[in-house]
């Protein structure tokens, strides 16, 4: 039982570190560029690093080579699958500062900086709700699987639960921030943005919430291994489809991206090492 409480406790966390973002966009209007293509590159090179190092590698073990690597396709499979469900209108969760400056800055009154949500035309706000709205849904759907994912990992080895919470929980925090930002924007409202953004990442605990009152009584080695190498190919699939060309098209300068990558492997494996010691 103590086992199953630690699981829903970094399940509970990871999912619910959207409310970070939303509490770092109530702080900061705008994220910097430079800051956002280097975050979202830090997450890309946890996930990938702990999908192909960490999580394939366990999954082989438990369930055998054959079915470890179909489950790791499936699970790209289902994400490329789940993509062409997610309404067209939110393109990619991730997309934040193209929701700030396409739609917020052209309806100032100033370029300049301002400590209210900017005046905008009413029209916009609706279109900045829905987008808000919407977004707050597709992450809500993304985070479902990761939650049960997590949760099955946990159960079998604490460590390795620990590292995928500290890398879904990085990955959470940029999507916190792309729902409450065009909702603060269209509300002038903060605490309407937080909760909407919070709310989203509760889907990650009910999806291991479901997982364990479906799934518990059949849990065995081979289905946990399964679970391991489904997700890692939802991570991949994010990582390469989303949060990589996302920080690309806002790298500026052209290098902050790969730095964040590096950057996230090493802390990742930093993590991994620590964690086996």
């Amino acid at each position: 039982m103590d086992s199953v409480l630690a699981a829903f406790l970094l399940v509970s966390i990871a999912g619910l570190s959207t409310g970070i973002g939303s509490l770092i966009a109530y702080f900061i209007k705008t994220p910097k560029l430079g800051f956002l293509s280097f975050a979202l590159g830090l997450s890309g090179g946890v996930m990938i690093y702990v999908s192909f190092v960490e999580l394939l590698p366990q999954a082989i073990d438990a369930a055998g080579e054959i079915w470890g690597v179909a489950v790791f396709f499936i699970g790209v499979a289902f994400m490329f699958l789940l993509d062409q469900v997610i309404p067209e209108k939110v393109e990619n969760p991730h997309h934040i500062v193209a929701v700030i400056e396409e739609e917020a800055n052209k309806d100032t009154d100033t370029g300049e900086n301002k400590t209210e949500a900017p005046k905008i035309s009413d029209s916009a706000k609706k279109g900045l709700m829905k987008t808000g709205i919407v977004t707050a849904l597709a992450i809500a759907i993304h985070n479902f699987p990761e939650g049960l994912a997590t949760f099955g990992a946990a159960l079998q080895n604490t460590s390795l639960g620990i590292v995928l919470a500290i890398a879904i929980a990085i990955h959470n925090i940029p999507e916190g921030i792309s729902v409450s930002i065009p909702i603060y924007y269209a509300t002038g409202n903060k605490k309407k943005a937080f909760w909407y953004s919070f709310l989203s990442g509760v889907a990650e605990p009910i999806g291991a919430a479901l997982g364990y009152l479906i799934l518990f009584s059949f849990l065995t080695d081979k289905i946990i291994g399964g679970m391991l190498g489904f997700i890692a190919g939802v991570m991949v699939y994010i990582s390469l489809d989303e949060i990589l060309p996302t920080a690309q098209k806002y790298d500026k300068k052209g290098h902050l991206t790969i730095i964040g990558i590096i950057v996230g492997m090493v802390v990742m494996a930093a993590s991994l090492i620590l964690l086996n010691l």
